[in-house]
């Protein structure tokens, strides 16, 4: 939808708003539209900082720096407070900055805690007995429900955001974390009908749940679903006895086995084999496709995108926009792994440091490394890191599938002319856009 088909602006946080129902055009108090959708975005950027922050303080680590500025950016938001436009810009462009100390402090809280993630296959299908899931992304929550089910007889399975739990060491030593089962979030409803399993909703991509399981799924952390038991705290008993209670699954291979956990020391120790390969002209270009995911019938873009690239180009992935291409088979150049997982977006720094390593390791800044980001954004977190990105300078990012809708045609033009933000067109003219120019 483009951009002057939206209503200019919604805003109905005070008692002075249009008849009383919200202002569209122009607010009672003077504010112009751009101003309120650069509201939203600030809004949509602290939000996914929250997650993060969430995710760190679960394993004791914080930072006043970042309460600060989330303690900032809220009260601009307020009724008569802020008006500038360009002051909103400029709030924008540090919350990128600091989602970045944010991601970086989540990185540190997981690492110290379950160590460096490696390379590690994962299975796709399910093994005999019965069983618990866990989705979302909350790897505290993850661990202690492999703690409590230790020697019990029930095999655990991630699904979506906590697939990279099976690349780090302190959660993949756990032997009866055996598989992966599904794809992206959305995918939930079906899957989790299918497999008679216990069900534990970790964080955010949860989905309301179909009758059928209703009652053998459970919520923790900041998940909550109405008709679903939630669990304050780590104890899931619960969730262990509804497990028991279940028939046991069979033994059923999955298609495909795949593979996660480069983290930017897997990818690094790589570094030398990666420029000898560059500077010989068998890699090409990198590329960074991934993000968040949607059912949206134009997010296929991504999975043909990739199916288009050149054989001398390697790709990065993250986020649950991974499985959009993580089943495929891109072989390899020369030992270097044509598809690269990251992780779940809460892993979105490593991207950014392997990127800041590249440009050094070439002597060039980020901007100039051959590397494009083709982004696939849905929710807040992935504003958050559209904003990170920018403040790093990085620019030419093709974004979709669809143009977010706090975009108005004020923002879309300052977006395109100081950071090249391009919306993708079709596989084919953007890569032989990208790839020529």
């Amino acid at each position: 939808m483009a951009a002057q088909e939206r209503l200019d602006m919604f805003c109905y946080q005070c008692s002075q708003t249009a008849r009383g129902t919200g202002c569209t055009v122009r607010g009672v108090c003077g504010k112009e539209a751009t101003v309120a959708r650069l509201q939203d975005n600030l809004l949509l950027a602290t939000k996914g900082m929250a997650a993060y922050l969430y995710h760190a303080r679960e394993l004791g680590y914080t930072d006043t720096e970042i309460d600060a500025f989330l303690e900032r950016a809220f009260y601009s938001t307020f009724t008569n407070v802020n008006f500038d436009s360009e002051d909103f810009l400029r709030l924008a462009v540090e919350a990128g900055q600091m989602n970045i100390r944010t991601m970086r402090l989540l990185k540190k809280a997981h690492i110290e805690t379950y160590g460096e993630p490696e390379p590690t296959e994962v299975q796709t299908g399910t093994v005999k007995g019965r069983g618990i899931i866990a989705t979302g992304h909350g790897l505290r929550a993850l661990e202690a429900l492999l703690q409590q089910t230790e020697a019990s007889g029930i095999n655990v399975y991630t699904h979506s955001e906590l697939l990279p739990a099976h690349g780090y060491p302190g959660l993949k030593k756990h032997k009866h974390l055996v598989a992966n089962l599904g794809k992206a979030w959305f995918d939930q409803r079906q899957l989790l009908s299918k497999y008679p399993l216990a069900i534990l909703g970790t964080s955010n991509c949860v989905l309301i749940p179909r009758e059928e399981y209703r009652g053998r799924m459970f919520t923790t952390g900041p998940a909550r679903l109405p008709g679903v038991q939630h669990i304050a705290g780590y104890d899931y008993t619960p969730v262990i006895e509804k497990a028991k209670s279940l028939p046991e699954l069979d033994e059923k291979p999955g298609d495909v086995v795949l593979t996660t956990g480069f983290s930017k020391s897997a990818v690094l120790s790589l570094k030398d084999k990666i420029r000898q390969l560059v500077e010989a002209g068998k890699i090409r270009h990198f590329f960074l496709v991934g993000g968040c995911d949607s059912p949206l019938k134009k997010a296929s873009y991504y999975r043909r995108f990739v199916q288009r690239l050149p054989q001398d180009t390697v790709i990065f992935t993250l986020g649950c926009g991974k499985f959009r291409i993580n089943d495929l088979d891109l072989a390899d150049i020369e030992g270097i792994p044509r598809l690269i997982d990251l992780g779940q977006c809460n892993d979105s720094i490593v991207a950014i440091e392997i990127a800041e390593a590249l440009a050094e390791l070439f002597g060039v800044g980020i901007g100039e490394l051959p590397l494009t980001l083709v982004l696939s954004w849905m929710e807040q977190k992935a504003v958050a890191i559209l904003w990170s990105l920018l403040a790093l300078g990085v620019k030419g990012i093709y974004l979709g599938p669809i143009l977010p809708a706090w975009v108005n045609d004020d923002i879309l033009k300052v977006l395109r002319e100081n950071y090249d933000l391009r919306l993708i067109g079709t596989p084919e003219e953007d890569i032989k856009q990208i790839l020529i120019s």
